[in-house]
Formats: structure tokens, sequence, C-alpha cells
């Protein structure tokens, strides 16, 4: 099996280099890294006693992880932890949030790169976060003695029927797993619907709800009020995690809104890195003042109107929202995304509006809706409506608010309940190797 997936990873990557090439050329992308992906020069752990690694795809996955490795430093300070991403972006935001660890990027499936990434990292357990099943990696650190985990497991319906059709050939990996710790019991029933047996399935609920920001007034986001211009009296509307075509949506909501509530401030946050400077260009064509997070130096007194804040920067998002009084989750108004995590500005109480396009988090969504926590839209129109609707009407908002805020907090303790799975796999006997 390694052998002909490393043949199947070779002709994609063949196939694609045309591409990558072309990306790192005008963006930077898929730089750096290349010993450790490629070749699995992951750094050299020093030490004997137990190691955690943590493999997280990128900035989000990164990001859940702190209150599991804060935990860890406390309950278990003599243990080893270690922090793996696959993206640039996921690799500077890791290396910002937990400057002690040792952060790298994974190896490719390939694997001569597993086996010297777990040869050189010798991990008590690798737990690989949501999902990132990449057989050559299970398959390499079964081979090393490790244990495998998925931690914050999660599995959508669409990639429930992917995984599904192969199942024939997954299978091997999926038996490999010794632990999954998944969010909810939809979760759970889909995973052993892949052949994992029910036992080594565990329900320990989502780690985001327990690295959730609550407070507005922590020192991240009073400090982004100040760079970013924003006044205590200042109304704000926040649109996250944006995709193309829902900005267009956000400034229209914007500019109908502010007709009414001159203290309105727009706040932007694309998704994607590579959009900055496009949704940048893109507002001033529409005549619209910008202010660039990457800016912000720049003096605000100066600008007249006040300008739409552009947040070109990585790993913020989770603090701007407690900057909002009505926060719009993108990845939601048009069809294709499946949403994005809506819980950062329902955790601060915001009034929350997403669109219909939430496949992703329909547990969450549907939890939020019955108990009015959070406002579901139909299309721009409609968001022009609630917007306008909540600043009217402050106090309906702030209900909605309030509703979400009290589910988030009910929601609390998945770190614990995951470290004890990690926590029995540290103990258990040293597993035999499996071929």
């Amino acid at each position: 099996m390694p052998l002909l997936l490393n043949v199947l990873y070779l002709i994609i990557l063949l196939a694609c280099s045309p591409v990558l090439l072309l990306r790192a050329f005008r963006a930077g992308k898929y730089r750096e890294g290349w010993a450790e992906k490629v070749l699995g020069r992951a750094p050299l752990r020093i030490g004997d006693g137990p190691c955690l690694w943590f493999h997280a795809v990128s900035v989000g996955e990164v990001l859940l992880l702190r209150p599991i490795v804060e935990e860890l430093a406390r309950r278990r300070p003599g243990w080893g932890v270690v922090v793996s991403t696959t993206t640039n972006t996921g690799l500077a935001v890791a290396r910002r949030t937990f400057p002690d660890l040792v952060t790298f990027y994974a190896p490719l499936d390939f694997s001569w790169a597993t086996r010297q990434a777990l040869s050189r990292v010798r991990p008590t357990v690798l737990a690989l976060v949501e999902l990132e099943l990449w057989p050559n990696l299970v398959w390499s650190a079964k081979q090393a003695g490790a244990r495998v985990a998925i931690v914050n497991g999660r599995l959508s319906h669409r990639s429930h029927r992917g995984y599904r059709r192969l199942r024939g050939p997954l299978g091997p990996t999926l038996r490999r797993l010794d632990t999954v710790a998944v969010q909810n019991d939809e979760y759970a029933e889909r995973f052993e619907d892949l052949g994992i047996p029910r036992q080594r399935i565990r329900v320990t609920g989502s780690i985001k709800y327990d690295g959730l920001e609550t407070d507005r007034n922590n020192p991240q986001t009073l400090a982004l009020r100040r760079e970013l211009g924003l006044s205590a009296s200042d109304l704000v509307f926040v649109a996250g995690s944006t995709m193309e075509g829902e900005e267009a949506a956000a400034l229209a909501a914007y500019r109908a809104a502010r007709l009414r509530h001159p203290r309105l401030r727009l706040v932007i946050v694309p998704r994607h890195a590579e959009r900055f400077e496009k949704v940048a260009a893109w507002l001033r064509q529409l005549g619209e003042p910008v202010l660039q997070r990457s800016q912000s130096y720049v003096l605000r007194s100066k600008i007249d109107p006040p300008p739409v804040i552009l947040v070109d920067s990585m790993g913020e998002l989770s603090a701007i929202w407690g900057l909002a009084d009505v926060a719009f989750v993108g990845g939601s108004l048009l069809p294709g995304r499946g949403g994005q995590n809506m819980m950062e500005p329902v955790a601060f109480g915001s009034s929350v509006l997403f669109g219909r396009y939430t496949a992703n988090f329909r547990e969450t969504v549907e939890q939020l809706l019955a108990r009015g926590g959070a406002l579901q839209v139909g299309d721009a129109a409609e968001l022009t409506e609630a917007l306008i609707a909540d600043l009217d009407d402050p106090e309906t908002a702030a209900m909605r608010g309030a509703a979400g805020r009290a589910y988030v907090m009910a929601q609390y303790g998945a770190s614990t309940r995951t470290l004890v799975e990690l926590d029995r796999l540290v103990e258990s006997p040293m597993l035999e190797k499996i071929a």
C-alpha cells in the first residue's frame, strides 16, 4: 500500500507542479519548508518522555488547540508537545500562538517523508485534528509504535459520502486508529458507518467552545479597537470569513444601514489571504475609503468619511469578532461552501447573522436557531433588512446575542474530556507495530 500511494502521490504532484510553481512565484505560497514536507526533516526531539504530536491542517485547527495545550501544560508539565501544520499561514499562527512549542510543516504523505518525520519526533501519540486522514502518516506512526487518535473529530454529510465510497482502500487506515474523539453523536454514527469499531469512538464535544473568548474587554480586542480607530460610540458591523460575492452583500447592507445610523462602521475580513488586495482594490473602485489592517498606523483623523476597515492579516478574526455589535459569518450566503465557524461571534454576545448554506455546522445552526441565538438570512436583501432591524431595535438584537452566548457557555468541557482520552492512550501498554 505505501508503494502504491507513493506512485499515486508522485503522479498528482507532477501534474500539479506547474500550478504550484506559479502560485509560489506570484504569492510566495509553497516556497518554504520543502525539507520538512518532502524529506520529513522535522525538528529532532530531545528526551524520552511522553510526547503528543498534534497535526492541525491550517489556521482554524491550530487556534482550537489552544485550550488543550494550556490544559496539558497545567496537568502534564513533563510531557512534550509539538504542532505541525500544512499551510504557511497555519505555521505562522502556530508560531505566534505557541511560541514555546516546536512547530513545523507536516510531511507530505510519501512513506519516506512520514517515516523520517516519525523517527525524528518520536511521538507517543499522533493526534490528528478534526480528520486529516493520511494513510502513510498513520501507517508510519503505527510502525513507529505510536498511538493514533483523531481529536475534535467531525465528518460532514458531504465528507461522509466521499469517505464511504473509499471505504475499501481506506479500511486499513481506519482500522489503525486507536481513538476517535468526536464532537457529537451524529459524527460518531458516521465514523462507525465507515467501519471504525464503536468502542474506539468517544463523544467528547467540540473543543472550539472551550477556546472561545467571551470577554469583549480582552486585551487583544481592546488593542484592535484602538489601532483601527474605532470609538466607544461607534456601531460596528463585522463581516468575517467572507468569500467572493459576500463582500458586495455586506457593503450593500452597510451602505443602506448607514443612512439611518451614521455612526455605523464596517469591518471586512476575507477568508483567504490571497484575496486581500483584490477586495481592497474593489472597494476603492467603488469609491469607498479603505483602511487596511496592515496600514492601520495611518493617521485616521484625516480620513473622512470614516473608511471601511479591511483586515488583511491572519489569525486576528477571533478577537475582531469582539468588536461586533452585529456580525455576519461568511461562507454561508452563496452555495458551495457550507458555512464558517459562527461560534466565536456568538460567544461574544454579538447579534449573529449567517446565510442558509451552513451544512458544515448543521447541528450548531439548529441549536442556535432553536434558542433564538442567531438569525439566518436567505440573500443579500435579507441581510440588509436584518442589519437595519438590529440597529433599529438594539434590545431585540441584545436578547439574540445573550441567547447565543448562553448556549456556548453550556458547551464547555470538551478539552478536559479529550485529555482524558489522550491520557489513556499515553498510559496504555505499548502497542505492537501494525504492518
